[in-house]
């Protein structure tokens, strides 16, 4: 028996997401469902996102550069084209080896980057 959606679809457009400046060296653009989350993140070469963990699972898939990841005391370097999972409460850092455009999908989503003006961007 299928069960019924709990929101109906919705149609989003990179270009009409207003940027949202992250730090000096960080912006992201962000989509979210119930359960999961599509971000944009541009980084500027030598942008560093401190060590954090959190309980979503998380792809990174980079589109254009290349990203130094420690995760759990492993370096993994990921360039353009390449895909970088990131399993749920593994302790991670990210520096932009060169100016990156990659995409972020979070499950469940982050919690803490939803706004309360939009729950489901």
């Amino acid at each position: 028996m299928a069960q019924t959606p709990t929101m109906p679809p919705r149609l989003h457009r990179w270009d009409e997401i207003a940027l949202e400046k992250v730090t000096e060296m960080v912006s992201q653009k962000i989509v979210s469902g119930e359960r999961e989350m599509l971000a944009q993140i541009y980084l500027k070469r030598g942008a560093l996102v401190p060590m954090h963990s959190h309980e979503s699972e998380q792809m990174t898939y980079v589109l254009q550069g290349a990203l130094k990841f420690l995760v759990d005391g492993e370096e993994i370097v990921v360039g353009e084209g390449e895909v970088l999972h990131i399993p749920a409460h593994a302790p991670h850092q990210a520096e932009a080896l060169e100016d990156t455009l990659e995409l972020d999908v979070f499950s469940p989503i982050r919690k803490d980057w939803v706004r309360d003006d939009e729950p489901f961007a």
